[in-house]
């Protein structure tokens, strides 16, 4: 696992200088070595996490005659029998890293051709000096950050957005239109970043970029044909491919351990791969406690099971730093947990494997239709569902008018059409989980600058039109799939993991897997019985059925309690007051928020946690940069004695 930047500049005298500027901000991805390489028009550099070929491996790597040079950020799992064809036909390899396939195998087939037979994660950039061209892609689900900007016939191209500010020439701007659709979501779902002109660069998709102009192209999508498989058969299926994948992703040459929490995602995975080491956390308030049934699992299992609490004052203080990792402000709480969950296992592995993509794939959400817990109301309704579609559709619509009644939600949400409604995470229908902000609630908290009409729902449209002609679940975990794992979920996964220099793999997030998971008839999915209804059952012949069964709890973070706490409640009350945020925020409103929260029942913590974050992550990157790269840019404190003692090549 590595980090990589580059940029397409012939203007640009001093490239040597710029590139390694550029490699330093970082370093924390890489701190086992560095390398560049430039000529008169490019610049690429690395820093890298030795996973495979500790010894060799180093990049950039070049083809036989020096001609093409890769540099790359990720995991090829298929590697091994890809090298072996292309020795066969006639390429030379120098190292045995998964790399030079990527280099080789362009060679060979092309950027498409190379693409359509890999399985792994990745971000990558090839310079074509024959050519004169650079290509780069970026991985199937985007589970490697890629981002870009093109302005005037010049490129910039790095795994984090920080890397793009060591730039001589960038210019960094607030992209004012994501402020709104941030509050809410809890992070950025649009296509440009934060930073004015720069974008994340599409996940399936690769580019190639000549005389200062890009061309995009898709190489993959999920696509959704229903198979013709038995529910046993489905079942056999699962396991089989979860298995095979499993024992793939364990490659490495380099400790590999895993995350357990105690729901069925992590359990089961973990209990496939069968390793040596398992990690989990918890917090000191004893509500949120993942810990002990994750251990009770492991002594069944046998497995080395290491724990940790969370403290609230040490995250209060450690979250400056963790927001500066993100690049852009995410209020997903169980970044949290996440940071020192990381930082736990890095002490002992260097890879984990981890749960993420089972609820987009297998149809975890709640949000995907299991709105009541009683069966009377999931018969009724699952009857009503097959009803034809237009007299559905009109059913939901008189429904959505009627006033509360039990069962409301969960009719409207299965006889409706999603394009009409669906906000992803945006909204849980769960009292307990309350919302972020509507459109017009976070206009009216923004400063007229930052107000615009986006909607949550209006940015799933494009999306929608891509998968009208398929059911209603489906088409709900695909806009979940391109948007929530996209933006949120993968990117919090990658920036915190490598923040700590571990490299974190997600088996369900597999071409393979998904590709299963997306043929599967959606009553095998989503049904009467509970949500993620196949993976629960194929995953009961691995583990005890109390692991199976566990409804789904995420990674809960008591946001809660902490804002009721007075020394925390004054923390967040300080940054809300100070004077730049007047700029952004209706700061009279905004302390009004958080104010009458500490004195009420709590239900506006979500609105307070997406303030607070961006304006922590605000002050970082634009209010006081420079102090910021000072104090967080460096390796984690756990990998530089792991340097220091010779433990990390």
């Amino acid at each position: 696992m590595c980090g990589i930047c580059a940029f397409f500049d012939p203007e640009l005298k001093d490239k040597d200088h710029a590139i390694q500027g550029m490699m330093d901000t970082i370093k924390h991805r890489g701190p086992s070595s560095d390398g560049k390489y430039t000529n008169d028009k490019v610049a690429l550099g690395f820093r890298r996490l030795s996973i495979i070929d500790l010894r060799g491996g180093s990049q950039p790597i070049f083809n036989e005659d020096k001609s093409k040079a890769i540099i790359f950020n990720g995991e090829i799992y298929n590697f091994k029998p890809l090298r072996e064809e292309l020795i066969k036909k006639g390429h030379t390899f120098t190292t045995k890293a998964d790399t030079e396939v990527l280099l080789h195998g362009y060679e060979e087939w092309g950027m498409d051709g190379i693409l359509k037979r890999v399985r792994g994660m990745f971000g990558f950039v090839i310079w074509d000096d024959d050519k004169q061209t650079l290509y780069g892609a970026r991985d199937f689900f985007g589970i490697k950050p890629l981002y870009y900007s093109d302005q005037n016939g010049k490129l910039l191209v790095g795994s984090e957005l920080k890397s793009f500010l060591a730039y001589p020439n960038f210019k960094k701007e607030l992209n004012t239109e994501a402020v709104k659709p941030y509050l809410m979501n809890q992070y950025n779902d649009l296509k440009e970043t934060f930073f004015k002109g720069v974008y994340r660069f599409p996940a399936g998709h690769w580019f190639e970029y000549k005389d200062g102009k890009m061309k995009t192209h898709k190489y993959w999508d999920a696509k959704y044909v229903e198979n013709n498989l038995t529910f046993e058969e489905t079942l056999d299926k699962i396991n089989e491919d979860l298995k095979e994948t499993v024992e793939l992703y364990h490659n490495a040459d380099v400790p590999v351990g895993a995350f357990l929490s105690e729901g069925v995602d992590s359990s089961y995975i973990t209990s496939l791969l069968d390793p040596e080491d398992v990690f989990s956390i918890s917090f000191d308030d004893s509500t949120y406690d993942e810990a002990s049934k994750a251990k009770a699992l492991a002594d069944i299992k046998g497995w080395e099971f290491f724990s940790d609490k969370v403290d609230a004052d040490e995250a209060m203080k450690d979250f400056p730093e963790m927001q500066y990792h993100m690049d852009e402000p995410d209020a997903n709480p169980s970044i949290i947990p996440l940071w020192y969950l990381c930082k736990l296992a890095r002490k002992h592995v260097t890879v984990a494997l981890s749960g993420e993509g089972a609820d987009e794939l297998f149809a975890g959400y709640v949000n995907y239709g299991m709105h009541t817990h009683n069966n009377v109301i999931k018969v009724f309704t699952s009857g009503l569902k097959k009803l034809p579609k237009g007299a559905r559709v009109k059913l939901a619509h008189g429904i959505k008018k009627m006033p509360n009644f039990p069962g409301k939600v969960h009719m409207y949400t299965n006889l409706a059409e999603p394009s009409e409604y669906y906000v992803g995470q945006s909204v849980i229908y769960d009292m307990n989980y309350p919302t972020i902000f509507s459109s017009d609630d976070a206009n009216g908290i923004l400063r007229e600058k930052y107000q615009n009409d986006l909607t949550v729902n209006g940015n799933y449209q494009e999306d929608f039109k891509k998968v009208k002609d398929i059911d209603e679940v489906k088409q709900m975990q695909y806009i979940d799939l391109h948007h929530f794992m996209l933006n949120d979920i993968e990117q919090k996964a990658d920036k915190i993991s490598m923040a700590h220099s571990l490299e974190l793999r997600v088996p369900y997030l597999d071409k393979k897997i998904a590709e299963l998971a997306n043929s599967i008839p959606t009553k095998y999915l989503v049904n009467s019985h509970d949500t993620k209804y196949a993976l629960r059952k194929a995953a009961e012949r691995v583990l005890p059925d109390e692991w199976a069964k566990r409804p789904k709890l995420g990674f809960p973070t008591p946001i809660k309690q902490w804002l009721k706490e007075p020394r925390f409640y004054k923390q967040v009350r300080e940054l809300f007051t100070e004077d730049f945020v007047n700029d952004i925020f209706d700061q009279e409103k905004i302390v009004k928020l958080l104010d009458d929260n500490y004195k009420g029942d709590g239900s506006a913590r979500r609105q307070i946690w997406a303030i607070y974050t961006f304006l922590v992550w605000y002050k970082l990157y634009f209010v006081d940069y420079e102090n910021t790269v000072k104090k967080y840019q460096h390796v984690q404190p756990e990998v530089a004695k792991l340097i220091e003692s010779g433990k990390l090549v």
